[in-house]
């Protein structure tokens, strides 16, 4: 039983925000995709892979990350990097939490599991990103927001327009989030040469974040005209807008805390999008 409650907070389950930032823009899509309530077996299929995929990734995360792990304030303390499990137990977790989400997916369409190697590539890569590349949080995003063309594929046995113009507003969301979250481990980052959002956007980070929700919303809006919705989505993005807003305003200081309350905070923005979603496609 010990073994299994290090496992879990390997796998970042006593800490569910990731799984919702993730399982948002998939139930966008999925709800769009189906004009209404998708089936049960679709729903299920996402929301348990959602779920298996993001804990694999958590798993790859800290075993990639397990010597800076130990070096930054925040998270030095995570299982993998203070020596309470081995390397290999993490890779060994995150391999049966791929397996059961191949299973999942074996049971939709053939363009979505050829999508899920994609998505499942995209988990396992993402930490290496955060090596070289200048904004990982941009190669998060995608992957964050893999669901929404895999939940299109599954229902319509397609990929519209539509769909990536919903990836692509996802990818400047999660850019604006997890610069937040960036944010409060800057100078650790800088330290260990770490790349990050926060570091190359440097003193324009407030500015980046407002702008990247700004094209957020402005995304959003123009795939809800696709779908034809009306003005219930709308409210819904006016309110998500000022959820953003209220978050750079938050983080206009760099405050640690204050930025991570931000970054927690989030989930509201993508619950507010699925609720304006969920209702134009019931009502």
């Amino acid at each position: 039983m010990s073994k299994l409650k290090l496992y879990w907070r390997l796998v970042r389950l006593d800490k569910p925000i990731g799984i919702l930032l993730l399982l948002w823009p998939t139930l966008w899509a999925l709800f769009a995709s189906a004009d209404g309530i998708p089936e049960a077996h679709t729903l299920i299929v996402f929301i348990l892979g959602t779920v298996c995929m993001r804990s694999a990734g958590c798993a790859m995360n800290d075993y990639f990350d397990r010597n800076v792990d130990l070096h930054v304030r925040r998270t030095q303390d995570r299982v993998l990097a203070s020596g309470a499990i081995q390397p290999r137990e993490a890779v060994y977790v995150a391999a049966a939490l791929g397996l059961i989400s191949l299973c999942l997916v074996a049971t939709t369409n053939v363009l979505t599991i050829q999508l899920s190697v994609v998505a499942a590539i995209l988990a396992v890569t993402y930490p290496l990103f955060k090596r070289f590349f200048a904004i990982p949080q941009a190669y998060l995003g995608i992957a964050f927001g893999f669901g929404i063309p895999m939940g299109f594929a599954a229902i319509q046995g397609v990929v519209p327009g539509v769909a990536w113009l919903l990836l692509l507003a996802n990818i400047f969301w999660a850019i604006a989030y997890d610069t937040e979250y960036a944010m409060v481990d800057r100078d650790d980052d800088l330290l260990l040469g770490v790349k990050s959002s926060a570091i190359t956007f440097g003193r324009y980070d407030v500015l980046m974040v407002a702008v990247c929700y700004g094209l957020t919303i402005c995304l959003l809006g123009i795939a809800g005209q696709m779908l034809g919705y009306g003005w219930i989505y709308i409210f819904s993005l006016m309110i998500a807008a000022s959820i953003a807003g209220l978050h750079v305003y938050w983080i206009r200081g760099r405050d640690r805390e204050l930025c991570f309350k931000a970054f927690l905070h989030n989930t509201w923005i993508g619950a507010t999008v699925f609720i304006g979603i969920a209702l134009e496609v019931l009502l």
